[in-house]
C-alpha cells in the first residue's frame, strides 16, 4: 500500500528512511508546538487551545502534503507570520484577535483560488534556473543562521534591525553610527571566550551528528539530536515535565475568527500582507527543499506543484478556523530530506508526531521549550547542530551559479544575503525578484526575462511602498 501511495522504490527510498526523516523533521520544528502558543498567549489568548490548532492544522496541512502532492514537505504555523499577526495586528494595532484570524482565513481562500487557477504554479515555473539555485543556497544561509541563533552562537538584534528600517530612519542608514549598529546586527556570544552549558550541547551535537555522517549511519541528525537532548538534560538544561496528559481545550479558539468589518480600506491591505507572505515563503521553500531532494524535472519544473501549493492553502484556512495564524511549509522540512527523505510519507510521520504531540504535550514541552537566557532569548541547542549542518550542505547550491549570466549572479547573491540577513524567505526573494529584470533592462537584455518576472517585481515594489 504505501509503495502505491508514495512510489517509494521510484525515489529510491524506503519505509525505514521515510520514518527516520519524518522523525528528524518533527524534532527540527518541534519548537513550534510551545512558541506558538507563548507567543499567543502575550495577547490573551487561550494556550491550550493554540497548542492544539497548532498541532491539528500542522498535523492537516502535512497529510494533505504527504497523501496528495507526494513531498517530504512538513508544514505548521509559519514564524514570521505568527510575529506579524500578534506584534503588528493584534497588539501593534489593536485589532481583536478573532478578526485577525478572519484575515488569515480570507488570505487561505484567496490561496486556493489562486491555486486552483494555477496562478501560482505559474509563478513557480516562471523562475529562472540561475534563481532557483540562488533560492536554494539563500534558504540553506537562512538555515545555517537559525542553527547558530538556537545554538546561542549568532543572536538576532530585532530590535536594532527595526530601528534601522523604520521609514524615518532609512536617510541616515549609511552614517557611520547606523554602519556600526549594521555592523553589529547579528552579535556574537561565545563559544570564545567562554563555553558555557548551551554552546556545549550544541558542539556535542554537531560533533556527534558530524561523526555519524561521515561514518555513514542512518538517522546521523537524529541520533545526533538524541545525544544532545540527553547531555541537555544532564545538564540541567531541559525540565521533565512529564510524559502524557490529556490533550488540552481547543475551544476557547474553535471558529472563533470574525469576517465583519475586514472589507474597508484600513484593514484588507493586511489580508494582502498575509497572502504575499505566505505566498513568497512557500515558492521558495518549495523550490529549495525539492532542489535538494532532486525533485525539479529535467525541465526545471515542480511535479504536482498545485497540489503541494493547495497544500498550505488549506492549512492556512484550516488554522484561522481552528485558532492558529497562517500555516505554511517549513524550511527545516530540509533536515528530513537531508536524513533522506524523499516522498511525502516524510510528511505523513510528520503528521503523526503532531498528532502524539497532543496527548504527549508534556514531553514536546520539555524537548521544544528551549532554554531561555538572563537577557531573554530563548536558544534550542538540542536542534541548532541539525540545522547548521543542513544549511551549510544547501549553501553548495550558490556555486551553481558559475556559468549563469553577471546579472543572474547578482541578482542570486542578494536572494542568498538578503534572506538571513532580513530573516525572511520572501524579503530575500524581493531583492531577487526586483533586481533580476532591472539589472536586465538596464543592461539591454530585458526582452531575455519573462513577463511574469517583471509583475512579480512590480507586486513586491507595491508591496513595500503602500501595504
Amino acid at each position: 500500500m504505501l509503495e502505491r501511495l508514495f512510489q517509494l522504490s521510484k525515489h529510491g527510498t524506503s519505509v525505514s528512511t521515510e520514518v527516520l526523516a519524518g522523525a528528524t523533521t518533527f524534532m527540527t520544528m518541534s519548537y513550534i508546538v510551545v512558541v506558538q502558543p507563548a507567543l499567543f498567549a502575550q495577547a490573551g489568548i487561550d494556550f491550550g487551545a493554540v497548542l492544539m490548532a497548532t498541532c491539528l492544522s500542522a498535523a492537516l496541512a502535512s497529510l494533505v502534503m504527504g497523501l496528495w502532492a507526494n513531498y517530504p514537505v512538513a508544514l505548521a504555523p509559519g514564524m514570521g507570520e505568527n510575529f506579524f499577526f500578534i506584534y503588528t495586528i493584534v497588539l501593534g494595532l489593536g485589532v481583536p484577535w478573532q478578526n485577525a484570524l478572519g484575515m488569515v482565513f480570507l488570505s487561505g481562500v484567496i490561496f486556493i483560488l489562486l491555486s486552483c487557477f494555477n496562478i501560482r504554479e505559474m509563478v513557480l515555473d516562471a523562475i529562472p534556473d540561475g534563481l532557483r539555485q540562488a533560492i536554494t543556497a539563500g534558504i540553506g544561509a537562512f538555515i545555517l543562521v537559525i542553527g547558530l541563533g538556537h545554538a546561542g552562537v549568532l543572536v538576532r538584534d530585532q530590535a536594532l534591525w527595526s530601528r534601522l528600517l523604520a521609514p524615518e530612519g532609512l536617510p541616515s542608514l549609511f552614517t557611520r553610527g547606523n554602519f556600526a549598529a549594521l555592523v553589529d546586527l547579528f552579535r556574537v556570544y561565545g563559544p570564545f571566550p567562554g563555553l558555557d552549558r548551551v554552546h556545549l550541547v550544541a558542539l556535542t551535537a554537531l560533533a556527534a551528528s558530524v561523526l555519524l555522517l561521515w561514518i555513514r549511519v542512518r538517522g546521523a541528525l537524529l541520533l545526533g539530536m538524541l545525544t544532545a537532548g540527553a547531555v541537555a538534560y544532564a545538564l540541567d538544561l531541559m525540565q521533565w515535565h512529564g510524559l502524557c496528559a490529556v490533550p488540552p481545550d481547543i475551544r476557547p479558539t474553535l471558529f472563533k475568527l470574525e469576517l465583519g468589518g475586514l472589507f474597508t480600506w484600513k484593514l484588507f491591505p493586511l489580508v494582502l500582507v498575509f497572502l504575499f507572505m505566505d505566498l513568497f515563503d512557500t515558492i521558495g521553500t518549495l523550490v529549495g527543499v525539492s532542489e535538494q531532494a532532486g525533485l525539479t524535472g529535467p525541465d526545471g519544473r515542480l511535479p504536482r506543484a498545485r497540489q503541494a501549493l493547495l497544500s498550505d492553502a488549506v492549512g492556512t484556512a484550516a488554522g484561522a478556523l481552528l485558532g492558529t495564524s497562517t500555516v505554511t511549509s517549513y524550511i527545516e522540512s530540509a533536515a528530513g530530506v537531508q536524513a533522506g527523505g524523499r516522498t511525502g510519507l516524510t510528511a505523513v510521520v510528520c503528521a503523526a508526531f503532531f498528532l502524539l504531540a497532543t496527548f504527549f504535550s508534556p514531553l514536546a514541552s520539555s524537548v521544544g521549550s528551549g532554554v531561555t537566557t538572563a537577557s531573554g532569548i530563548t536558544l534550542y541547542p538540542v536542534t541548532a547542530a541539525a540545522l547548521i549542518i543542513v544549511g551549510a550542505m544547501m549553501l553548495r547550491s550558490l556555486g551553481r551559479l558559475r556559468g549563469h549570466s553577471w546579472q543572474t549572479w547578482v541578482s542570486g547573491v542578494l536572494v542568498v544575503v538578503g534572506m538571513p540577513l532580513t530573516y525572511s524567505i520572501a524579503d530575500g526573494l524581493a531583492l531577487g525578484f526586483v533586481s533580476y529584470p532591472l539589472l536586465h533592462l538596464a543592461s539591454g537584455r530585458g526582452k531575455q526575462v519573462s513577463w511574469l518576472i517583471y509583475a512579480l517585481g512590480s507586486i513586491f515594489v507595491f508591496r513595500y511602498l503602500f501595504l
